[in-house]
């Protein structure tokens, strides 16, 4: 892929992951409805700087991998392929009924710093995560291109996309929450998600470096 197909082959990918509703979504759909906006934006830029860590793991870690072996970026390549393909197939299999945003939270105790620290160690403390961006991020590497400089761009891009979507969440709570709780809005937000990974995960396998 050249540098603009990377781009933007992550950014649709990304997206879609991004608006689908998960962990991240609920702690920060709950924490406006019962704690206000402000902590609930020190919960996304937590939860930002937790992406933000995993990806610039990611991208130094295994890039310095693929730079050193062929056979360790065949082995990741095949890895990142089935994963993104088992996500995707479970997601199409088995799209959910409806977003449960979880049990309300009591009354705010603390300030604005622990409203982050809570984002921040809910996504850093979520092996899922890291194992997402290990996969993940090397697949969208363009040939040539730095392992390390490319794949933090990508995760700081996942990260901007994160911070959007967690502003349109707080600013919209209750009709986001509703929409979300409705069967075929999850329904097609997991089946869209789940029909792009597979295609990306059978792309990735097929091509060549």
């Amino acid at each position: 892929m050249t540098t603009a197909q990377s781009l933007i082959a992550f950014a649709v990918a990304a997206g879609l992951l991004t608006i689908t509703p998960g962990l991240d979504t609920a702690l920060v759909l709950r924490t406006a409805a019962a704690e206000g906006w402000r902590r609930a934006s020190a919960v996304a830029v937590g939860i930002g700087l937790g992406c933000l860590a995993w990806g610039a793991a990611a991208a130094f870690g295994a890039g310095a991998l693929l730079v050193a072996s062929h056979t360790a970026y065949t082995i990741l390549k095949w890895a990142g392929a089935a994963y993104l393909v088992w996500l995707g197939v479970n997601l199409l299999r088995r799209p959910r009924e409806r977003f449960e945003t979880g049990p309300d939270v009591a009354p705010p105790s603390s300030g604005l710093a622990a409203a982050l620290a809570k984002g921040f160690w809910n996504n850093l403390l979520n092996p899922k995560v890291g194992v997402f961006y290990v996969s993940f991020l090397p697949q969208f590497i363009p040939t040539g291109a730095s392992p390390a400089a490319f794949g933090l761009l990508l995760a700081s891009m996942h990260v901007v996309m994160g911070l959007a979507w967690a502003g349109g969440l707080i600013l919209a709570t209750v009709p986001i929450a509703k929409a979300l709780r409705r069967p075929g809005v999850v329904k097609w937000l997991d089946r869209a998600t789940g029909g792009v990974f597979v295609a990306f995960g059978v792309r990735i396998a097929l091509e060549r470096r």
